[in-house]
């Protein structure tokens, strides 16, 4: 059956149409005011203010737009994924790190060419989402997947550079989300040969384009070589999205928005895609952005754009999940039962021992004051202790938690690619505790446990009901979950970008760090943890049937509806509580089951005490390196193990068959 859409060719034209109009009416609101007042004599500064900041901001918005939906028109053809983009790609973040790294350690790079610097961070960003997929036959979920994973952990060494220089960065930051003030005609007049010298090169390669739909046999059997017009088709997308974020910063979604509606439109073949995908892309970033400057009026200078569009992409991400298309999903190895089973006692009284050490260490080594490494000394041992105690705790039973939160999904789930952080769970907290923040005027422990637990539960109900929509399919859950977590970073980054006391206070918290914790505060988190790891130690049984199959498990006489829920449910208050003290991107909950699985917990119970002291020892040694290796400074440590878990699960998606 052929789609409505494609029997109409003037569908395209008709957005793009609907757009503009929507868009320019916007704009005439703004300009109309200025220019209906006869001129002042001398300076005018309304006709300054139009002709040298509101008008350039519209043709950058203008010009960004349409590079950012070409770039990811090619993307989506060259590698035939309907979700690729810059953002899923990871491309605009490694161009927005390797700015920031430029700006502290090696100003002079961005007076010789800001753009190359922007350039080869985005290519370095590609080379490792384009080296994993090739070792995968460039599948869809592989690609994205790791993308958003090179953005996520882009994110959280851009968020380390944030903390330690604050006074260089904040301003770098908040441009860096994404926004499209402009001061003068030099941005503009400097993208735009530069986006039509690459839109050129673009049109060049349109006819072998059209050759990739006939697959890479196909393709290589008319004389086209695939891998060199995949080069080559990459290069360009990646170019036009390292211009743009290197002249405005990170814009979220516009390079997979864009696209999209072409695409339902009725645009289908290369050259009609990538026209209409740019006319479309640079419509509705304008659009966008002038919605911003109407709506948030005083504040749009300081409201970034990106993170805007961020906020209406994610969901857009969720909609789009069925187009993708994934292989059929086979039973986990990983969780058959094992037969050996007279090992676990030893390997848990190693684990335990592993997990002294860590604690020991933390509490006991440290830097003294002229930064040299030093054991405390008698007189100042209770003083220390006081102090060190408490983060230590509070850490030890986070890690514990995500660790065991990770067990439940990925067994509850069949997939070794679950974990709180990836699904969205600890972000859904983090989104509670926004509220709560927001919403209260002091919020108490109390309060932040019962917000916290409430998002992280809507969350996963969510993502549980979209579970269910999709056939319980492992990619799209975990694709769901992870736009949901960058919906919700999106919405602090506006807060953020307000200027709001309480939003620096909320985006220091949700780095991780243990700095603020205090004895009643550790207490209240290790109660926490030991109620709900017993639970958990108690569920034992069905996390043990469960990866059996949902057969097997009706067969023994579970109910399944009702253990799922309840498992989830535990999984949420797990994630919920540790997001509290060791924030949202700790990937602890999927680093400790791994970890206890192939150090031969395979049963579930074992897994679950494995993965708590595992989880919890690799907590407490992310909490002493940030706050020993940086001395004077103090890094996170929930920052700490995500720079060390993001490379983990990419490790995880290449060893991945």
């Amino acid at each position: 059956m052929i789609p409505t859409a494609v029997r109409f060719p003037a569908g395209p034209a008709v957005a793009v149409l609907c757009l503009v109009a929507l868009a320019a009416v916007i704009a005439w609101s703004q300009v109309a005011p200025v220019l209906s007042v006869p001129a002042a004599a001398g300076y005018d500064i309304e006709r300054m203010v139009l002709y040298h900041a509101t008008l350039p901001r519209m043709a950058t918005a203008l010009l960004s737009g349409a590079a950012l939906a070409l770039s990811g028109a090619i993307f989506q053809q060259v590698l035939r994924n309907p979700l690729a983009s810059p953002t899923t790609l990871g491309i605009s973040a490694g161009a927005s790190l390797s700015l920031a790294l430029a700006t502290l350690f090696l100003p002079a790079l961005l007076g010789f060419s800001r753009d190359l610097v922007a350039l080869a961070g985005s290519a370095m960003a590609a080379a490792v989402v384009m080296g994993i997929g090739a070792r995968r036959g460039f599948s869809p979920f592989s690609l994205v997947l790791s993308g958003l994973v090179v953005g996520l952990w882009c994110g959280a060494l851009s968020a380390v550079l944030l903390l330690m220089k604050d006074r260089y960065l904040v301003s770098l930051f908040i441009w860096g989300a994404g926004s499209l003030s402009q001061q003068s005609w030099s941005v503009p007049l400097a993208l735009l040969p530069k986006i039509a010298l690459l839109a050129l090169a673009a049109v060049l390669v349109i006819r072998p384009l059209a050759l990739v739909d006939l697959g890479d046999g196909g393709a290589t059997a008319l004389g086209l070589d695939v891998a060199r017009l995949r080069f080559c088709a990459v290069t360009i997308a990646v170019a036009l999205a390292a211009l743009v974020t290197s002249a405005v910063g990170v814009i979220g979604f516009i390079g997979l928005v864009a696209p999209t509606i072409a695409r339902l439109c009725g645009a289908r073949r290369p050259g009609s895609l990538l026209l209409w995908s740019a006319l479309t892309g640079a419509a509705l970033l304008w659009l966008a952005d002038g919605a911003v400057q109407v709506l948030a009026g005083s504040l749009s200078d300081f409201l970034p754009t990106g993170a805007v569009t961020a906020v209406f992409g994610s969901p857009l991400l969720l909609v789009l999940l069925p187009l993708l298309k994934v292989r059929p999903r086979v039973a986990a190895r990983a969780f058959a039962p094992a037969r050996r089973v007279a090992v676990d006692g030893r390997l848990l009284a190693a684990a335990a021992l592993g997990l002294l050490a860590a604690v020991l260490v933390a509490l006991l080594v440290g830097r003294a004051l002229d930064g040299g490494w030093a054991l405390p000394a008698r007189d100042l041992m209770p003083e220390i202790l006081a102090l060190r105690g408490p983060k230590v705790a509070a850490a030890l039973a986070s890690g514990a938690m995500l660790a065991v939160a990770g067990v439940i999904l990925q067994r509850l789930t069949g997939n070794e690619m679950a974990s709180p952080e990836v699904l969205g769970i600890s972000a859904g907290a983090t989104f509670g505790v926004t509220i709560a923040v927001f919403v209260l005027a002091a919020p108490g422990l109390g309060y932040q446990i019962g917000f916290a637990g409430l998002g992280a539960l809507t969350v996963l109900a969510v993502i549980v009901g979209f579970a269910l929509r999709s056939g319980l399919a492992p990619e799209r859950v975990l694709l769901a979950g992870i736009a949901l977590g960058a919906m919700v970073d999106a919405v602090v980054g506006i807060l953020g970008a307000t200027g709001d006391p309480r939003a620096m206070l909320l985006m220091r918290w949700m780095s991780g760090s243990t700095y603020a914790v205090d004895a009643p505060v550790a207490i209240a988190v290790s109660l926490a943890g030991l109620i709900l790891l017993a639970l958990a130690v108690l569920s034992r049984r069905w996390l043990e049937i469960l990866p059996l199959g949902p057969t097997a498990t009706l067969a023994l006489g579970l109910p399944l509806t009702r253990v799922r829920l309840l498992l989830f449910g535990l999984a949420g208050l797990l994630s919920a509580v540790a997001t509290l003290s060791v924030g949202p991107l700790s990937f602890v909950g999927l680093m400790g089951p791994h970890l206890a699985r192939e150090a031969g917990f395979t049963r579930a119970l074992p897994q679950v005490a494995g993965a708590a002291a595992i989880g919890g020892g690799l907590m407490v040694l992310a909490d002493w390196a940030g706050r020993s290796l940086a001395f004077p400074y103090e890094i996170p440590a929930g920052l700490v193990s995500a720079l060390v878990g993001a490379p983990f699960l990419m490790l995880m998606l290449r060893r991945r068959a």
